[in-house]
């Protein structure tokens, strides 16, 4: 994958993640990432599991925050957004993907596993993604290509696999919003 396709993917990440359209992403707008998906299944934010979305989310911002040098209660603009990620991220490898975005992640299926099996289900994914925006079409094809192993259930370890492959062009479809 090129550094531009990986670059305008970061870029639309951002534009997302900016929530209120300032120009910079601070640890609000992540709060605010986290109380939708939470919003979308239907949970209290006081519930153990929406409030652990809620501080995966918060502490994401505040790692990226700090290597950027704007702290926790900084804003980040474009350019310094996509150069922490692609130090923190991209130079690092699976361990920048896995220190960076596996808490979220395990977050997020804490949040929509309702069987409490540790796996995402085709309806919970279903339920996620429509919490982020994905087109309800590209729902079911995306589950089945992040589903490697072919048990009809997603594990955080593929969900962390799949957000690097749609950051290195291989999968289409964001996880994160």
């Amino acid at each position: 994958m090129t550094t531009a396709i990986r670059n305008d993917r970061l870029q639309k990440r951002f534009e997302k993640w900016d929530v209120n359209g300032n120009g910079v992403i601070e640890r609000d707008d992540y709060a605010a990432e986290a109380d939708r998906i939470i919003s979308a299944f239907s949970v209290e934010p006081s519930v153990p599991a929406a409030r652990s979305v809620r501080e995966a989310f918060l502490a994401m911002f505040d790692f990226l925050a700090e290597k950027a040098k704007v702290g926790p209660k900084g804003t980040m603009n474009q350019k310094q957004f996509i150069k922490v990620v692609e130090e923190q991220l991209f130079q690092e490898g699976d361990a920048g993907f896995s220190r960076v975005l596996r808490p979220t992640i395990s977050a997020i299926v804490g949040l929509c596993d309702a069987d409490g099996d540790g796996m995402v289900s085709p309806g919970e994914f279903r339920t996620w993604m429509t919490a982020i925006g994905v087109e309800p079409a590209a729902i079911t094809q995306t589950f089945a290509a992040i589903d490697k192993d072919g048990d009809g259930q997603l594990s955080v370890e593929e969900l962390v696999q799949a957000v690097r492959d749609y950051h290195f062009g291989a999968l289409d479809v964001p996880l994160l919003g």
